[in-house]
């Protein structure tokens, strides 16, 4: 019989699962995400897995975590710190402990606190024992044993059997916030649609979770958190980088092209290449080359031949691109370079996020070679982003650098399913058959670009290459006048481009005393710490960009109007140091991190409280 608890409705709250990468967490962590996106919820989620394939059990550099932010309110992180933490061994409340709010509730499975287990993760004292947890609800469920006990009952061997408990967490925390149980249980059904026997065994476990939650006297609270209003139309829970893939996608549909990428797999770029290859029924083609340079080629190769060329990758495997990069910049021929950039320098730290990779995308290459830059700011927007890139690539007949990170490409949140009818239009400039006035480097008036012929098209037989080309006929020419000509007309080419792109917006005032400047995915930290300071009063707008290279036209004039400007980034400064380029006579102050990790709203908050307090 169920006891009676207290329910709490909350605004908004944070839950952290964390335990070894083969403890499920990032499966529970989706689960509950997709739960809470289906009764409508707004929420932003982070993965935090190790770069090993199979770090040791039980240590910290093993841990594997993920975390969600839900809210009846609008969410734009994954938190700060987490009211909730599901513990799998100690090493994951070790690691996580610093990221939990005072008087959180702690989930911990208690059959994995032991001597043993306590030395794995460098604990000297019992940490459940030794007053450090005091002020937290602890929770001490045997998930294990009571998840392997199900689970064996129903036909499933121990080693498979344990592999539930992942699900028995998930039960505890459908209890523990008022959900639907059915909804985990769908999923469940999705998840293992082809063995029943797991759909089976883990529905059990789940409900087994569930139950005990119910029972246990540590939780006679439950919190509830209602579902967001405003939000309207048809949406769905979504990663960067499967945004991202889908831009491409209904960009090629708007183009009428097809879509070829070429690719190599890289952490954390790799579900790119993955989502392509699921997409055959919508004329999608994705070929793994053997390195990233044939993955760059075969894309060029193919917008030769009159595909929409795509390329994906991270920051090493962008170095090795940049050569062909340079091949597509001379032969002018549309492409999509994808940069889901990770902490570096070279291998790095492969499954953190950072902001590394800006110079390299700007200047990264021999020659004067210019090439766009966009960058995206959010999940969802992957989606927007990946669509202009390939329309700014096709319409300007120019290479296109987007610019994904993995705290983007991994996390999740909300995305309304847009109409691919109702986007914009993208019109290639295709050469027209037996065009007595064709050649290959005629331009544009408008915009600068070449025309697109295509091999096999009667009459436009031409030649392209990487050695430079004359002007208009395209010869091979080494004739110094004609270099300088092709290079200007390259790079007046890109800031063309400027034409065609909205201007920078400013979240907040139009005059303040402090105008936070961020690139690419900071915007929802500091959107949220800039919103929390409007609130109280402080004088204070977020400038976030979007477009790097040609950047808006407006830039300076935003600039002029704010008494400081502080530029915030996951590196050293490179954006700060690109805009005293291009816009001198400013002062750009910095606050730079490069830790492998996003931005916390309580810390940005002290940077700019700090400043203006200053003025």
């Amino acid at each position: 019989m169920a006891k009676n608890h207290r329910v709490i409705e909350l605004d908004e709250v944070v839950v952290k699962f964390a335990g070894d990468s083969g403890d499920g967490m990032q499966l529970t962590g989706t689960q509950f995400s997709d739960t809470s996106a289906f009764i409508g919820n707004d929420l932003s989620t982070f993965p935090d897995y190790p770069s090993e394939i199979r770090a040791p059990q039980g240590t910290i550099a093993g841990v594997s975590g993920f975390q969600v932010h839900i809210g009846h309110k609008e969410v734009s992180t994954p938190g700060d710190q987490a009211d909730v933490l599901v513990a799998m061994n100690p090493a994951a409340l070790k690691a996580n402990m610093k990221w939990v709010k005072d008087g959180a509730t702690l989930i911990i499975d208690i059959d994995n606190f032991d001597n043993k287990h306590y030395k794995k993760a460098g604990y000297e004292e019992d940490p459940l024992h030794d007053g450090s947890l005091e002020g937290f609800n602890v929770v001490k469920a045997p998930i294990t044993n009571l998840s392997r006990d199900v689970a064996m009952k129903h036909g499933l061997d121990s080693r498979t059997a344990d592999k539930t408990k992942n699900q028995f967490v998930a039960g505890m925390l459908y209890w523990l916030f008022n959900r639907d149980i059915k909804i985990g249980e769908d999923f469940l059904k999705t998840k293992f649609k082809s063995k029943p026997e797991l759909v089976k065994a883990n529905i059990a476990v789940l409900h087994e979770g569930y139950n005990y939650a119910e029972t246990i006297e540590a939780l006679t609270t439950t919190f509830h958190v209602d579902p967001m209003k405003g939000k309207k139309g048809l949406f769905r829970n979504i990663t960067g980088n499967t945004a991202l893939t889908w831009g491409l996608l209904a960009a090629a549909e708007r183009a009428g092209l097809e879509l070829f990428l070429g690719s190599y797999p890289i952490t954390p770029a790799s579900e790119i290449l993955q989502e392509i290859a699921n997409r055959k029924h919508l004329g999608a083609v994705a070929f793994q080359a053997e390195d990233e340079i044939a993955g760059i080629c075969s894309a060029i190769g193919a917008s030769f031949a009159g595909k929409l060329g795509v390329t994906s990758t991270s920051g090493p495997g962008l170095a090795l691109k940049s050569e062909a990069i340079g091949l597509a910049v001379i032969t002018e021929l549309p492409l999509v370079v994808v940069n889901v950039q990770r902490g570096g320098p070279s291998t790095g730290m492969p499954t953190k996020t950072e902001q590394a990779d800006l110079m390299q995308a700007l200047y990264g290459r021999s020659g004067e070679s210019p090439c766009i830059v966009l960058a995206a700011t959010t999940p969802a927007n992957c989606f927007d982003f990946a669509f202009q890139a390939a329309k700014l690539a096709v319409e300007h007949m120019t290479p296109v650098i987007l610019l994904s990170d993995a705290y983007l490409a991994n996390g999740s949140e909300l995305w309304r399913l847009p109409k691919v009818s109702e986007m914009p239009g993208i019109k290639p400039p295709r050469a027209k058959d037996n065009d007595p006035n064709f050649y290959p480097y005629h331009r544009d008036p408008e915009r600068l670009n070449r025309y697109w012929a295509i091999p096999g098209q009667p009459g436009l037989r031409h030649r392209v290459g990487g050695l430079e080309k004359m002007d208009v006929t395209g010869e091979v020419s080494n004739d110094p006048m004609n270099h300088q000509i092709m290079v200007e007309q390259r790079e007046m080419k890109v800031q063309k481009v400027a034409e065609f792109i909205p201007g920078q917006q400013v979240t907040g005032p139009d005059e303040a005393d402090l105008l936070v400047v961020g690139w690419g995915g900071t915007f929802g930290a500091l959107a949220s710490a800039v919103k929390d300071l409007q609130e109280e009063g402080k004088s204070i707008a977020l400038a976030q960009f979007n477009y790097i290279n040609p950047l808006p036209r407006n830039t300076g004039e935003v600039f002029s109007r704010y008494k400081k400007i502080l530029v915030c980034e996951l590196n050293m400064g490179q954006f700060a140091n690109y805009l005293r380029s291009k816009h001198p006579g400013y002062e750009y102050l910095q606050y730079n991190k490069v830790q492998g990790l996003p931005f916390f709203i309580s810390e940005l908050k002290i940077k700019f409280n700090e400043i203006l307090e200053s003025m």
